[in-house]
């Protein structure tokens, strides 16, 4: 009985570990296996940050609403889309949004190997580089997947890793008035907290360019609506590495 309970304390043990491990790889503010950039300690502070474009049908449209409200934001895109439309990334960078790498074909790089890691990271900010003629200096993972091998590399290639802390769940067919409702509640929770707000959305998705984005388009320009009352102030989150 003994043995059987040591048995069963240790896989119970082992069980803890591995849910830790899993934790610390994707979920977007823990520091477990590095550090990351998260949000500024403005509490007033929001960051738009946009995942997985270019894309044809949302990227356009989306700069345009920002154009509207003089707002900046943080496109971090995929290489291999880039590619395909580098127009679209020119026009991000000349309309004052910052750009980050989101990796060439958006893999799952907890699970990479070192080899990979570099080389996805590596290509896809020389795909960048030349379209733009600046270095880039911001990177987010895709889902969030990271460990300590990936901080890493993007640390040596000049990359601050950058996660979120509230998410708009807008990769899911839920409606703009969802998605605004969970980026509300998120900055509202944060600022409860003392600190500011990194939104997680997407102008794009990563099985192939055209993915329905229209959705994030409409609740970003109600967000920015609704915060047009001086009481947030709209950032780039290279403006938290500062």
């Amino acid at each position: 009985m003994n043995t059987l309970a040591a048995i069963a304390a240790g896989a119970g043990a082992i069980g803890l570990a591995t849910g830790g491990m899993l934790y610390a790889s994707v979920w977007p503010t823990s520091q477990i296996y590095g550090r990351t950039l998260v949000a500024g300690s403005d509490p007033g502070e929001i960051a738009l940050t946009f995942d997985d474009g270019p894309n044809d049908s949302a990227t356009p449209a989306l700069l345009e609403v920002l154009a509207r409200y003089n707002v900046r934001a943080t496109f971090f895109s995929i290489g291999g889309f880039v590619r395909e439309r580098p127009d679209l990334l020119r026009a991000v960078a000349a309309a004052g949004h910052a750009i980050g790498n989101h990796t060439m074909t958006h893999p799952k790089l907890s699970f990479s190997s070192a080899t990979q890691i570099r080389r996805e990271l590596a290509e896809c900010n020389a795909v960048l580089e030349d379209i733009l003629g600046k270095p880039i200096c911001l990177f987010r993972p895709p889902f969030g997947a990271r460990r300590p091998v990936v901080l890493r590399i993007a640390r040596e290639l000049g990359l601050t890793p950058v996660m979120w802390n509230v998410t708009g769940y807008d990769w899911s067919p839920i409606g703009a008035e969802k998605i605004l409702g969970k980026l509300e509640a998120g900055i509202a929770r944060n600022r409860a907290a003392g600190q500011g707000s990194n939104l997680l959305l997407h102008d794009g998705g990563h099985l192939g360019i055209g993915a329905p984005r229209m959705d994030t388009v409409r609740a970003v320009e109600r967000l920015l609506k609704s915060h047009m009352d001086g009481h947030a102030s709209f950032v780039t989150v290279d403006s938290w590495m500062r």
